[in-house]
């Protein structure tokens, strides 16, 4: 099946049809949800200023805090895609660890003789990993104080979050998505993550979650038109690249290609500087490379010359290159290009919502390419919405 759709001309019916109604609504409906989670949190500040300080992020003795970022899937990438910001923000030790592997080998990463605040993202709250990871740290080591962020109220998580130790917070239920994939719960949980770095002066988020959301209703009609484009020219695999809290952007974004066409494009991601290592090897004609470019003009000259070395060496013509602002050099090689517009001075600490729609958008049109259903690309029941089927032992 070939891509030949106005995906914004499609009305509700013919979006039901085609599988895609959920997908393509909370791809979409992004930008205004940053503005809405936000004031959200900015409903809750007080109340979640309390909770941290109490869990031990106090402006003059927060460095013997250690802050574990729990999820599996794209909500590990949630934490790996803010961990920079809040490690710098909070001047404590931040990780993220996947739930998948606490729920197997909480003693390599908790010290019963430390302090520890784990914050745990989750759309559905149900994840068999997360709701085993909370209970057995609330039985193992009662000292630990425990933020969970999810989309769903009536999920496990929600529900376990009783008691001082555990604060909760459930966001809208417009972004707890229908689709299998989860896209606008990543991007607003990434959302309410970046808020939370700012818990104490939450006002000073305001216009960057701003900027985010104006930037991402603007782009999004060049962006479908391009990632709809560049699908249509076909590939069988594709590149993720980015440096920082943009490589979580990057690695989620290929797991959003992989999910939405049940595997049948393969999804890679590296840092620029990583795909050296070996995974250049894997970089062919039929490979669509996608770089997501910095904001800062230091990491952005190791991310050309990586993308110049793949062109010289032609590796594969197939590059899309996406920029934070417009830029003026060392882009002539690229045809295929798409400006986020946005104001030089917001970080890549704060990016990874609006690169994410790219990968989202390229997932998309390729799961419809390959004749799928992007509601439930998963026919053969491979992967659920939900893994709560995990036998805990």
């Amino acid at each position: 099946m070939t891509v030949s759709l106005n995906l914004l001309d499609l009305s509700i019916a013919e979006r039901e049809s085609l599988g895609l109604y959920h997908t393509l609504r909370e791809i979409l409906q992004q930008p205004q949800t940053w503005r809405q989670t936000y004031r959200k949190v900015l409903s809750y500040s007080r109340l979640i200023n309390e909770f941290l300080t109490k869990a031990g992020l106090r402006e003059d003795c927060s460095r013997s805090l250690n802050v574990l970022l729990v999820g599996a899937g794209t909500s590990d990438y949630i934490g790996k895609s803010v961990s920079a910001l809040l490690q710098r923000e909070w001047h404590c030790n931040v990780q993220a660890v996947p739930s998948t592997d606490l729920v197997t080998n909480m003693d390599d990463h908790i010290f019963a003789d430390s302090d520890y605040l784990l914050i745990s993202f989750s759309r559905s709250g149900d994840s068999s990993e997360g709701v085993a990871v909370l209970e057995q740290a609330l039985a193992t080591y009662p000292r630990i104080k425990h933020f969970i962020v999810t989309c769903n109220e009536n999920g496990k998580l929600a529900r376990l979050a009783a008691g001082d130790n555990v604060f909760s917070f459930v966001l809208d239920d417009e972004v707890n998505d229908r689709g299998l994939a989860m896209t606008s719960s990543y991007s607003n949980m990434v959302v309410v993550a970046q808020a939370l770095a700012h818990f104490r002066r939450l006002e000073t988020y305001g216009s960057i979650v701003a900027s985010l959301a104006t930037s991402g209703s603007l782009i999004l009609p060049a962006a479908i038109n391009l990632c709809e484009r560049i699908v249509d020219e076909k590939f069988s695999r594709v590149c993720f690249l980015g440096t920082g809290p943009l490589k979580g952007a990057a690695v989620e974004s290929g797991l959003k290609v992989v999910e939405l066409t049940g595997g049948r494009v393969v999804g890679l991601t590296e840092s620029f500087l990583g795909l050296r290592h070996g995974p250049l090897s894997a970089i062919d004609r039929d490979t669509l490379v996608v770089g997501f470019l910095s904001a800062d003009r230091r990491r952005r000259a190791f991310e050309l010359d990586l993308l110049h070395e793949i062109c010289n060496k032609n590796l594969t013509e197939k590059c899309l290159v996406v920029t934070p602002f417009a830029l003026t050099n060392g882009l002539d090689a690229f045809e295929s290009r798409l400006s986020l517009d946005l104001p030089e001075e917001i970080s890549d600490l704060y990016l990874p919502p609006l690169f994410v729609l790219v990968g989202q958008l390229l997932g998309l049109f390729a799961s419809i390419r390959e004749g799928l259903r992007p509601d439930e690309p998963s026919p053969q029941g491979a992967i659920n919405r939900v893994v709560s089927h995990v036998t805990i032992h």
